[in-house]
């Protein structure tokens, strides 16, 4: 298989099938979770209905008093990396038409040089979050390997779509061709590892919120 057939496989059938296990995984995960049933709460509520779960999304999305000055890596790096995937996805011209291509939405993108700019700076705070995580005994001693494989499957994907767009390392079918592949294994990996918080964070936020204002607990 020559680099042009690595690249049509990996647009057409490979793409298919991560697609389909991603949605099927997603979608298994999601009535797994929902499907656990829960009793009706029947006291009353510290808050209006559905005020204090709409107040633990928001404040839980901040950093705790204190946290900032005791790990500003985690914390700053954490939050410029997050921000810059999303941003990456979903305000990449090729990426966006890519989505109308599957599913006919479009919006505008930003300019290639400023995706450019904030993917180096995503993959610079992906870089320290990793180093905080190996230098500091406590986050090491918790990690366990699906931590590190996160890391690396949520890496691999900006890395490989930066060298494809900046010409580098490999010719550029193969290149786009590797980076088009880790984005399927990110794919099929993501509804089965941590990685599946990013259909559950804020939903589990509300919720716990909601059971804390039940209970007069503070949020």
């Amino acid at each position: 298989m020559n680099a042009l057939q690595f690249l049509t496989w990996v647009r057409g059938p490979g793409l298919n099938i991560a697609i389909g296990i991603f949605m099927l995984g997603v979608l298994w995960r999601l009535l797994e979770i929902y499907s656990l049933g829960r009793r009706k709460d029947l006291s009353a509520p510290r808050r209006t209905a559905g005020a204090s779960g709409l107040h633990t999304v928001f404040r839980r999305s901040l950093p705790a008093p204190g946290m900032l000055k005791y790990s500003p890596v985690s914390y700053t790096a954490g939050y410029i990396f997050h921000i810059g995937l999303v941003l990456i996805v979903f305000l990449f011209a090729p990426h966006i038409l890519l989505i109308q291509n599957a599913i006919g939405l479009s919006w505008p993108g930003l300019p290639s040089r400023f995706v450019d700019m904030i993917t180096v700076v995503t993959m610079a705070a992906m870089v320290a979050v990793l180093v905080d995580r190996i230098n500091k005994a406590p986050k090491r001693f918790l990690s366990t390997f699906e931590d590190w494989f996160a890391w690396t499957v949520t890496f691999l994907p900006v890395l490989t779509g930066w060298l494809a767009v900046q010409h580098l390392l490999l010719p550029y079918p193969t290149m786009l061709a590797l980076h088009i592949l880790s984005v399927e294994i990110l794919l099929i990996v993501l509804p089965f590892t941590k990685l599946f918080h990013a259909f559950t964070l804020f939903g589990s936020r509300w919720y716990n919120g909601q059971v804390n204002g039940h209970k007069g607990v503070p949020v």
